[in-house]
């Protein structure tokens, strides 16, 4: 028996509205924004919602260190990793130090968060 109908991803940011702009730019997705901001959600026809919350005092991930563990990441399926490479950094993101394979890279979100994009 199912408790739950589906999962929802919530990420802590500085400003949820900006990392909501980020991922919806990214994935293509509508951003919603609640009226006093510190909420925030991008909806697709298929899958189900990733929500910000907006968080005084965030602290972003450290990674590869653990001195902030990333806790959990987003993986983004793209075909080619130099075409997603460029995208994802217009849209304001950085790519890590570390790179630790070849079949994907590591990016932070403008909120420091890591995420990989990962080829087909």
């Amino acid at each position: 028996m199912a408790i739950a109908k589906q999962p929802v991803v919530v990420l802590d940011a500085p400003d949820a509205r900006e990392l909501a702009e980020f991922y919806g730019e990214l994935l293509d997705w509508q951003v919603r924004v609640d009226d006093d901001g510190t909420w925030a959600e991008i909806t697709s026809d298929s899958w189900p919602p990733i929500c910000f919350q907006q968080v005084d005092d965030y602290h972003a991930p450290s990674w590869p260190s653990q001195a902030h563990p990333q806790q959990m990441h987003l993986d983004v399926v793209v075909d080619d990793l130099d075409v997603a490479e460029a995208a994802v950094a217009e849209l304001g993101a950085g790519k890590a130090a570390e790179q630790p394979g070849e079949t994907f890279r590591v990016f932070l979100d403008p909120a420091g968060h890591p995420f990989c994009l990962v080829l087909n």
